[in-house]
């Protein structure tokens, strides 16, 4: 349903959003759905590999020949950085994330850059945003609405005040400001109470 909202969103604005929504849309749900203790982490790592594979994209259009080799090059240095950010987190920003980082301005954005890399800097930023804003749909799906939608009203309202059932009580609101934020990271990593 998002995707459909993408593409009609992007017809709108003359985007090349419509053409690569449906790629936007589901990593940004694979984002959504992979649980992780961090929820923050998951979107930081996704961008830590989105912003390396785009620097990639700089060096071949202006530093490493765009051959098979700087290819390789380029491939191997952006896995190998994100590799070590994501070690040196100490699995706050976990590596799979930081991938899907890396395929979706990859696979939004290569064809484009094979057809003309000496434009760069005109057509990459048009790019990037547009496969952030349709990952962003799709992390939103399945995040936050997927969560919404799976629950009933009581127990959502359960969840949101860390108890199994039963009325609201002065006991059962959060002792320390902490605690929120906890309930609130356990839901956007997608863990049930």
């Amino acid at each position: 349903m998002l995707a459909a909202l993408a593409i009609s969103v992007g017809g709108m604005l003359d985007s090349d959003l419509e053409h690569i929504a449906l790629l936007g849309g589901a990593i940004g749900g694979a984002l959504g759905l992979v649980p992780h203790p961090y929820s923050w982490g998951r979107i930081a790592a996704f961008l830590v590999g989105f912003v390396l594979a785009w620097i990639g994209f700089a060096l071949r259009a202006a530093v490493i020949p765009d051959s098979a080799n700087g290819r390789a090059v380029v491939a191997f240095l952006v896995v190998a950085l994100c590799a070590a950010a994501c070690a040196f987190s100490m699995n706050r920003l976990p590596l799979w994330a930081a991938l899907l980082g890396v395929a979706a301005i990859i696979g939004a954005y290569e064809e484009i850059f094979t057809n003309a890399p000496a434009q760069f800097l005109n057509e990459s930023p048009q790019a990037a945003t547009t496969v952030l804003l349709a990952a962003g749909l799709g992390y939103l799906a399945t995040s936050v609405i997927a969560e919404m939608v799976s629950d009933t009203p009581d127990e959502r309202g359960s969840h949101r005040l860390g108890r199994d059932s039963g009325p609201a009580s002065p006991a059962a609101t959060p002792e320390t400001p902490g605690e929120d934020l906890d309930r609130l990271n356990g839901l956007m990593a997608g863990e049930k109470k």
